[in-house]
């Protein structure tokens, strides 16, 4: 009969050459990290609990005001030194993984791989999701609709070029409505199979993109064509099959298409952000209750006459309602002169104030559509 082997683990303080004390230390993160697996695989447990109570009252999954009341509560509880900052992203992965044992979370968003959207859905549902990567902002609203996917996640507002109108038209023609929004910080970056400027024809990209990338583009290479493209990713892509392309997009692109990094964040505003919205159907998941700081959005639109604009307004004032954003755009009727006004309000519906106001409004407009109240991003 064999001899038993010793299946001992060797432990850290057992390594040639490494510091005791170090050992000592390594030894008991890993102790840490077994406990933390283990509170993980318990938390996993009960949240399967909720999910078969959820199934039986035929309630949604995914709850964005009460995920974001829990990494509130927990940032306030901190006592460090985790900075703050990084509790929001840790427990969003730990809720993402939690939720994806109750249900998989369809996600649609503008692709393929490596886009800004992608990250932006990732960074707000955590990576236990199934993407949906669409060709196009329109695809992800159609998408959405037709219940191929749970939520969408569109681009609405750049720090730089201002709205994306595509995203605020869709919204009047499309039954969806926002249950939440995440921002990010876009960094642009020049790919190219060659590390290289010398030899470039054109660069690809959104068109936000390129206009983002204006100055520096006009600056160092002003004869090269200029080719707007569906995704940013997308462009990436182009570019790795032809060397006389180069793209503008994130590294996370440049790493899914082999590229080099010929120059790193050549966007014209150091502090570009993007904002996304996080979409649904009204039929598949309820409007977000109050989290204590929430956003309401709108989009209305008055008859052409003198002083309806300031009528429209008065009711924010008299009730005391902040109003955070407010965006115009051409209604595309016969009426070359009727707009639509895209409002952000500072709280929730079901705020006496709010609700008022609302009311009040909804009585001085010819058009009124709620497109969403949710949590605002504070992460």
């Amino acid at each position: 009969m064999a001899e038993p082997q010793d299946t001992t683990p060797v432990t850290p303080s057992a390594e040639p050459g490494v510091d005791p004390a170090l050992a000592a230390l390594r030894q008991r993160i890993d102790a840490v990290d077994r406990e933390l697996l283990a509170l993980l695989n318990r938390r996993a447990t009960l949240a399967k609990e909720v999910g078969e109570i959820k199934k039986k009252e035929g309630s949604v999954v995914f709850r964005p005001e009460r995920e974001a009341q829990v990494i509130d509560g927990l940032k306030a509880d901190n006592p460090g030194p985790l900075g703050t900052d990084s509790v929001a992203p840790i427990w969003r992965e730990i809720m993402s993984a939690c939720r994806a044992l109750e249900t998989p979370t369809r996600v649609a968003y503008l692709g393929p791989a490596g886009t800004f959207s992608e990250l932006a859905a990732l960074g707000f549902f955590g990576s236990s999701i199934v993407r949906v990567p669409c060709a196009s902002i329109d695809e992800v609203f159609r998408t959405t609709t037709a219940g191929a996917a749970d939520f969408g996640v569109v681009p609405v507002e750049n720090s730089t070029e201002g709205v994306v109108a595509r995203s605020l038209d869709l919204f009047l023609t499309t039954p969806l409505f926002i249950i939440g929004e995440t921002s990010l910080f876009v960094r642009h970056n020049l790919l190219r199979r060659e590390n290289s400027l010398a030899g470039i024809k054109a660069v690809v990209a959104h068109p936000q993109a390129l206009a983002q990338c204006h100055g520096w583009l006009s600056y160092h290479l002003p004869d090269v064509e200029r080719r707007p493209v569906s995704s940013n990713a997308e462009g990436a892509r182009m570019a790795a099959a032809d060397p006389a392309l180069a793209a503008v997009a994130s590294e996370r692109a440049g790493s899914e298409y082999g590229l080099h990094v010929v120059s790193p964040a050549i966007q014209d505003d150091p502090h570009n952000r993007t904002r996304f919205a996080i979409v649904t159907h009204p039929d598949r998941h309820p409007q977000p209750r109050a989290s204590g700081h929430d956003c309401t959005s709108l989009v209305v639109s008055v008859t052409n006459r003198p002083g309806a604009v300031h009528d429209m307004l008065v009711p924010l004032k008299e009730h005391g309602v902040s109003m955070t954003r407010f965006e115009s755009r051409p209604a595309r009727s016969a009426d070359q002169w009727e707009y639509y006004f895209y409002i952000d309000l500072q709280g929730h519906p079901d705020q006496p104030s709010v609700s008022a106001a609302l009311a009040e409004l909804r009585g001085v407009c010819s058009f009124f559509k709620l497109l969403g109240t949710y949590p605002l991003d504070t992460h």
